[in-house]
This record gives structure tokens, C-alpha cells and sequence, in this order.
């Protein structure tokens, strides 16, 4: 039969799975010599060419077309786990299309910095200070931050930029001085390649410039200050040794074991800067009078927050449930919820935190290991014991074998002192120890 017959029949022509494979391997090496291309360039004009070889890459990758893998002759003979050439041409094709993004997103991190970051940062700064209310100190200390971002543009630009007079009030005349400033920039020509060192020291002074605009006195700040005075936070201040004030007076109530002003800090505080001292505080202490402001923070997936139940301490069948929807999460959620399940004591965490022994992460099985350790339920040591026998992972066997101690029974000792002679000096002192501790 002729192709035309074929064609007329409804006769698909056979997909040439050795030339996709060929084509694959060719793209594949593309990516490595991209690679090195990428690490070698130097320059703006270098960074263009390891783009548009990309893009290159990118289009023909994008004309390669995987057939879909035919359906089995008979179902029952269907085999799960064997992988068809189509299926294992897709799993090549996805590696090489997320290398290809990979690159691009590493070509962008390389290029710059620009002049224009430069001024986007100074246009934000004064569309910051325009947008806002401030008392009079915040004005001073505006003029001072405005001041000190001068001194170090004049002396990266070898200009004279000052303070300008002209406008209403303080925020005009700021703004028009920031105007300035970021006309000096743009008119001083700076070179990607050339000027990459005074670019980054300018953005530096724009980074220090938003910190102290940050750090500036609002309006609504005095409303506040003027708030927790009344409620006399700032009563136990002889003196400000440390600022902000508010800092010196929260490090006073924490010393006097005050949590009351701690957490009236936390609640009443509209700044990140105070939250993390208020929730530091609060992590050293570990008050039973801050948990339900940290149940409703652990309900939004705050790490502090969890840590903050974990020291409290408290089996609560409410914080218990909340931590518990972190266990099966991302690791950088499961680490936090782990301990904090551990330190409570949580014995309803121990099979969906024990589950956990057998994840991809290690550090996630040996976390899990050690919350198990601290919950100290006789019912993870076999789920333990196996950790130890079978684990890939020394730190997640050292973790096991911790844990064991900490069960402490006689059995769980048993089980961590025959690893005396181990390969892992870690789970080796662990050994020694369950041989030395009397069994509960």
C-alpha cells in the first residue's frame, strides 16, 4: 500500500521515537554549554547572547512534539510500574524545559544592577514620604535621612545635590530634593558593566534611605505611643537606654515577668520591627496568656507562632489540632510544628507525626524522629527502631536513637544499645548512653 493509500485508510505514519531521543540529547548538551556560557559572562552585551541562544533553545524545544504512550492491548496485562519509551521521552523533555527556565531565571539574577533600579528605589522613597503623615519629629528625622542619602549620592556622583526650600511643607520640599537626586542620577550615565560597583553602592544608600523613612515618626505612631502611655507601657522607663523606646520597655516588662504588656505591644503595634521583639519575647517566656493571640497567628501558617505553643506547653486540644495540620505540610512548616507537638506532649500527633519517618526528606525523618523522642510514647518504638535499622540517613538515625533514650523503657534501651559499635559516631554516643541510663 501506498503512503497515499495509508493517508486515505486513515493510517497514521509511525512517530520516529529515535530521532525525538536524538534531538533530546542534543538540546541537553545545549543546556550544559548554556551553563558554562552563563557562568562565563561578564558583560551586559555577553548576558544578550547567552539570551538569545536560550530563546533559541526554547523554540526549537517548544517544536518538539511527545507522542502520547498507546493504550494497552489488554487491560489486565497493564503493568503500573513499567515506564513506555514515550513516557520516559516526557519525563527527558520536562527536565530539559525546567533546566531551560532555570536558565533564564538565572540570567536575569546576573544582569543588572541599573541606574533605573536606582531611581525606582528613590521615586518610591519619595512617593513614601508624600503619602504619609508625619509629627514634627518624624520631619526631623526625614530631613536627617533624606541628608545622609545626599552625602552618599554627591559622593558616588561627584554632584551637589542639597536640600531644596521650595514646597508647603517638608514632604514637598523632600520630594522635590528626591527629584533631584534621581535627575543627577539618570543624568550621570551609569553603565550596567562600567558602573556596576557605583550602582550597587547607590542602591545600598536607597536601602538605608527606606530603612530610615521606616524607622521615621508617623502620625499614627504618636497616636499609638500616646495609646500604650496611657495604658502605662512606658511607666517602667527611668530612663531610654535603649531605641526605640518601645524596645527598651518591652525588654523591662520581659525581665518582670509582665506579659500583659507584652501582648498589649503585640496587639496594638503596627510595625514588623516590635511584632518580632513582642514574639521573641514571648518564645522565651512562654506564657499560657498568649495562646489564643497564637492559635489565630498558627492559623496562618506563622512559624513564631507555632514555636510560641510549643514553649507554652500546654496539651490544649485546640493548639494540638492547629499544629497538627502542619505536619503533612512543607518542611519549612513541619520543622516548627514537630517540636512545638513534641514539647506539648501531643500524644495524638504520634501516628501522623511517625508517618513522617519514612518521608524523601531526611531532615524531615529526623525531625520526625526527635518530636516522637519528646512525646515519649511507647508506641513509636518500633516505628523508630526501624529508622535506625534501615535509614539511608545517619542524622536520621542518630535522631531515632535519641529518641529511644528519651522513651527511656527498657525496651527502647535495649533496642539503641546494640548500636555500640555503629558506623556513626553520632548514634554510637547514643548507644553508650542507653547503657548507662536505668530503664523506666
Amino acid at each position: 500500500m501506498s503512503d497515499d493509500e495509508a493517508a486515505e485508510d486513515g493510517a497514521e505514519e509511525p512517530v520516529d521515537l529515535e530521532a525525538i531521543r536524538d534531538s533530546l540529547e542534543r538540546f541537553e548538551g545545549e543546556v550544559d554549554d548554556l551553563e558554562s556560557d552563563l557562568d562565563a559572562a561578564e558583560t551586559e552585551d555577553d548576558l544578550d547572547v547567552v539570551e538569545a541562544d536560550i530563546d533559541s533553545l526554547q523554540e526549537d524545544l517548544e517544536a518538539v512534539e511527545i507522542p502520547e504512550p498507546p493504550e494497552p492491548e489488554d487491560e489486565d496485562e497493564e503493568d503500573e510500574d513499567e515506564t513506555t519509551p514515550e513516557e520516559e521521552l516526557q519525563d527527558r523533555y520536562d527536565d530539559i524545559e525546567s533546566d531551560v527556565s532555570d536558565l533564564e531565571s538565572d540570567l536575569e539574577d546576573q544582569r543588572g544592577p541599573y541606574a533605573e533600579d536606582v531611581v525606582g528605589e528613590i521615586d518610591g522613597a519619595s512617593a513614601t514620604i508624600t503619602g504619609t503623615r508625619w509629627t514634627e519629629e518624624g520631619n526631623t528625622e526625614l530631613n536627617e535621612a533624606v541628608e545622609a542619602f545626599l552625602d552618599d549620592l554627591n559622593d558616588v556622583l561627584g554632584t551637589s545635590v542639597t536640600l531644596r526650600s521650595d514646597g508647603e511643607n517638608v514632604a514637598d520640599q523632600l520630594d522635590a530634593t528626591l527629584d533631584a537626586a534621581a535627575d543627577a542620577v539618570e543624568a550621570a550615565g551609569l553603565d550596567p558593566d562600567d558602573d556596576a560597583e557605583r550602582i550597587a553602592t547607590l542602591l545600598e544608600a536607597t536601602d538605608a534611605l527606606e530603612s530610615d523613612i521606616d524607622d521615621a515618626t508617623e502620625w499614627t505612631d504618636l497616636e499609638v505611643r500616646e495609646q500604650l502611655r496611657r495604658e502605662g507601657f512606658y511607666d517602667v522607663l527611668d530612663h531610654v537606654k535603649d531605641y526605640p523606646p518601645e524596645w527598651h520597655a518591652l525588654k523591662v516588662h520581659e525581665k518582670r515577668g509582665n506579659v500583659d504588656m507584652i501582648l498589649l505591644a503585640y496587639e496594638t503595634f503596627d510595625s514588623e520591627y516590635m511584632e518580632e521583639h513582642c514574639l521573641e519575647a514571648l518564645e522565651r517566656m512562654g506564657p499560657e496568656e498568649a495562646i489564643d493571640p497564637m492559635l489565630q497567628k498558627a492559623n496562618r501558617r506563622d512559624e513564631a507562632a507555632m514555636r510560641i505553643l510549643g514553649k507554652i506547653g500546654v496539651e490544649d486540644d485546640e493548639v494540638v489540632d492547629t499544629v497538627l495540620d502542619y505536619v503533612d505540610s512543607n518542611p519549612t512548616l513541619q520543622q516548627p510544628s514537630f517540636r512545638a507537638l513534641g514539647e506539648i506532649g501531643a500524644e495524638d500527633a504520634v501516628e501522623p507525626i511517625a508517618q513522617q519517618l519514612v518521608a524523601d526528606n531526611p531532615d524531615v525523618r529526623s525531625w520526625a524522629a526527635r518530636a516522637l523522642g519528646l512525646i515519649g510514647d511507647t508506641r513509636a518504638i518500633d516505628p523508630l527502631a526501624d529508622v535506625l535499622a534501615e535509614d539511608d540517613a545517619n542524622r536520621a538515625r542518630a535522631s531515632a536513637a535519641w529518641a529511644l533514650n528519651q522513651i527511656g523503657t527498657e525496651r527502647a534501651l535495649e533496642i539503641v544499645a546494640e548500636y555500640r559499635d555503629d558506623r556513626a559516631y553520632l548514634v554510637q554516643a547514643e548507644a553508650e548512653k542507653a547503657t548507662l541510663e536505668p530503664a523506666t
